[in-house]
């Protein structure tokens, strides 16, 4: 391998992308690659898009930035776009989902302390992901990636994803608590969908103890599950919702959303961002939701899911090995009874891309935009993929 000089934090594939249109993908030797990752759920609209590239380019020949000393008007745009949407009251832009969620977590703490909370704490769940920042490292419910970070950052209560009696064992037992931070659908823990409910009584629960319901939406919201956000399929509304991934289509920016008592908390001084919210990002941003809207893209997640999963189901019906098919608009996953981080090297080799989450998921997460014939060649390059690699023999060692 090349000497680099980046730091070694990821592991990564053999392939360099120079171009990109729609779903695809073009490597520095001109082989082509669905994209069936889309970023990990940021271009959502695809590569390349015609109307999020003119929105930049217009607005880089303008202002790219100039200080959030100084009013904004894109920004200001962008701020009520996002809340009327989401039927939010205002908005915190940054530019990461990791900043997002030390947000909200810095909005729960006022919140505990404005209620004379000395120690105030958050449940979080295991197998989830908030960043990779100290303190949305510390809520993550993954002790791989805090391993060597210690001390984490206090004050977090761990209970099993989509476990109700957990939540109120603490709520009985533990007074410190003023907050939940939850993703509606674990993504990078294996596309876990919780029953039918949860989202609904964990706003019982907090409307009951006063505590705030804060939702890590960004992987699921901006239509990715076949709603604008994921938590509208129980008809929830959260007090906090974090946002970011496929916000900018590929430019990076981030939203904390707040409503009720938790849209009061920040007061001038108490958070900031040196680039969050600049023009440029704002105006992409804004650009992306134009498209979500007037080309109807969540209904289209919605039919474009189904039509997968249901393929999925007839491809690998009976093969020994596949222990789920699951997923909720365009956040698909194929469980499987092995590990099986191999497949994404196999798939970038028939050119496709994809990606192994919790070790033995498959997890799909393509562009809003891909057609119906993208779709079943999607489905046909996968099903293929998966099974020859279950029915190839174990390597010396491994067991399957």
């Amino acid at each position: 391998m090349p000497h680099s000089c980046l730091m070694s934090t990821f592991s990564r594939l053999p392939v360099a992308f120079v171009r990109g249109e729609g779903v695809w993908l073009w490597d520095a030797q001109g082989n082509k690659y669905l994209d069936a990752l889309a970023g990990v759920a940021v271009c959502g609209l695809g590569h390349a898009h015609p109307a999020v590239t003119a929105a930049i380019c217009d607005q880089a020949g303008k202002l790219v930035h100039t200080s959030n000393w100084y009013e904004i008007p894109l920004q200001e745009k962008l701020a009520e776009r996002l809340c009327r949407l989401s039927s939010m009251d205002n908005a915190f832009l940054c530019n990461s989902g990791a900043e997002a969620n030390e947000a909200a977590i810095k909005l729960a703490r006022l919140y505990g302390h404005k209620r004379e909370v000395l120690n105030p704490g958050i449940i979080v769940t295991e197998g989830s992901f908030h960043g990779r920042t100290l303190a949305t490292l510390s809520a993550t419910g993954n002790r791989k990636i805090q391993a060597g970070f210690e001390p984490l950052v206090q004050g977090f209560y761990r209970v099993p994803y989509n476990d109700l009696a957990a939540v109120r064992q603490i709520a009985e037992h533990n007074k410190n608590v003023v907050a939940v931070l939850v993703e509606p659908i674990a993504g990078e823990g294996g596309i876990q969908i919780p029953a039918d409910g949860y989202l609904k009584d964990l706003r019982r629960i907090c409307d009951e103890r006063g505590w705030l319901l804060m939702l890590d939406e960004i992987q699921t919201g901006l239509c990715r599950t076949g709603k604008w956000f994921a938590c509208q399929h129980e008809g929830v509304a959260p007090d906090v919702m974090t946002l970011a991934k496929g916000l900018g289509n590929g430019v990076p920016i981030g939203a904390c959303l707040a409503r009720g008592a938790a849209a009061q908390l920040f007061a001038p001084g108490s958070h900031g961002s040196t680039f969050g919210g600049n023009p440029l990002a704002c105006r992409a941003a804004l650009a992306v939701l134009e498209v979500l809207e007037k080309e109807r893209l969540d209904a289209r997640a919605a039919q474009l899911g189904a039509r997968l999963l249901q393929d999925f189901a007839q491809r690998l019906a009976g093969v020994k090995g596949v222990k789920d098919i699951r997923g909720r608009g365009l956040m698909l996953a194929i469980e499987l009874d092995r590990p099986c981080k191999e497949l994404m090297t196999a798939a970038l080799e028939r050119g496709l891309l994809i990606n192994v989450t919790a070790e033995n998921v498959v997890r799909l997460l393509p562009p809003l935009i891909l057609s119906d014939a993208e779709a079943d060649l999607l489905a046909r390059e996968l099903t293929d993929i998966v099974r020859a690699f279950l029915a190839a023999p174990a390597a010396a060692g491994e067991t399957r």
